[in-house]
């Protein structure tokens, strides 16, 4: 009898042990993801530091597009989508803008993945609605991956590791990958746009079937900061910020999303686009050509303090521009040959006489980053070189 007795003790026992392993082997909800070190921001954190906590809401911020649009879906293949028609959407996870790779919790509240980043598992907020609304749902989830990767290649791609996303609590999604020691999938899952499973399956107000892969002028449910508001098709396009939106008191949205409006008007080209910044009819431009920024921005708004022309050093590591030979073709294998090229190409000239000195050269596939090569090659570097 005391031997049963002794056995069965050490059986519980060893249960408890068993059921300890496991529960230690729980991946840990975190409020954040990183792919870089450590998150910048805590669990308890108010706001980006970036932003203004206190910043005024309203006005009208008046931005401007080039050609055209036919659709406010962005999502598929057909059609041209209005600028600026993904501010309806939130996303599971947001990035923040002074970290190399960081997001934080937005439709979702926690998210969790295993060590071996084999899934990934979120949260959702049990307050996140639609513009109609009806809750942010598990089901949206799902269905917005889906839908997503049937309506475009650029989604399919992007998601091709991502096999299976699967209902794992009332408000607990988990995304299944083809791989492990991916830490990168667990990010990309989180930039996934949701959509309104209910709104996409239901049909519109002239009793047809809305096709979530056709074109539409219809404005589509969101849930994000911003509805659309008025829309000319081809030529304007508006967006309304939400007064009651869910996510305002966010840490990730405070001091954000400030604009009462936000309005695209569409140009057929640069040219028109610019006589047009000068006649006051948009808040800003971007500008890319060198001739324009060096020739054309002599205006009386300019000398009267209305229009500040100012460039901005960019802290964003720079695509490559530059001719890459093959190098399996014969012709190009001795460097010689290549070396000719490079003397053939004056930057120096074509800078000062048809680029207004506005270039910088790179010399570096990694320019403007930590991984840019600097100072004269020495060591392993150098032995690799010769």
């Amino acid at each position: 009898m005391l031997r049963l007795i002794a056995a069965a003790t050490i059986c519980i026992c060893l249960s408890g042990l068993t059921a300890r392993a496991i529960a230690a082997e729980e991946p840990q909800w975190q409020h954040g993801l990183s792919l870089f070190g450590s998150l910048k921001y805590p669990a308890d954190f108010g706001h980006f530091d970036y932003v203004n906590p206190d910043a005024p809401k309203g006005g009208v911020m008046r931005r401007s597009a080039i050609g055209t649009f036919d659709t406010l879906n962005p999502f598929n293949l057909k059609g041209t989508a209005a600028a600026g028609s993904t501010l309806i959407y939130d996303t599971l996870m947001t990035s923040s803008s002074d970290e190399a790779s960081s997001e934080y919790g937005l439709l979702a509240e926690a998210v969790r993945h295993p060590d071996d980043f084999s899934s990934v598992t979120y949260r959702l907020r049990e307050g996140a609605r639609w513009h109609d609304g009806m809750p942010v749902t598990v089901e949206d989830v799902i269905w917005s991956l889906d839908a997503l990767k049937a309506a475009h290649p650029h989604f399919r791609f992007y998601y091709k590791n991502v096999v299976k996303a699967k209902k794992t609590g009332e408000r607990e999604v988990t995304f299944e990958f083809d791989e492990t020691g991916n830490r990168e999938l667990p990010q990309i899952t989180g930039q996934l746009a949701i959509l309104p499973k209910h709104y996409w399956q239901a049909k519109n107000a002239k009793g047809e079937a809305r096709k979530f892969d056709g074109s539409t002028l219809e404005t589509p449910l969101g849930s994000g900061p911003y509805r659309f508001g008025e829309v000319k098709p081809g030529r304007s396009v508006a967006y309304e910020r939400v007064e009651d939106y869910w996510g305002a008191s966010i840490p990730a949205n405070v001091g954000r999303n400030n604009f009462g409006t936000i309005r695209f008007e569409y140009f057929r080209d640069t040219t028109v686009l610019l006589e047009a910044f000068k006649a006051d009819t948009f808040d800003f431009t971007v500008e890319n050509s060198a001739k324009r920024w060096a020739t054309g921005y002599d205006f009386p708004a300019r000398e009267e303090g209305d229009v500040i022309i100012q460039a901005f050093q960019t802290k964003n590591a720079e695509a490559m521009q530059a001719f890459v030979f093959n190098t399996r073709r014969t012709k190009f294998t001795d460097r010689r040959v290549r070396r000719a090229f490079n003397l053939a190409f004056d930057f120096e000239w074509l800078n000062a006489n048809v680029f207004y000195g506005q270039y910088h050269r790179i010399d570096s596939y990694f320019e403007n980053s930590e991984l840019e090569a600097t100072g004269v090659p020495e060591g392993l570097e150098l032995e690799i070189l010769e």
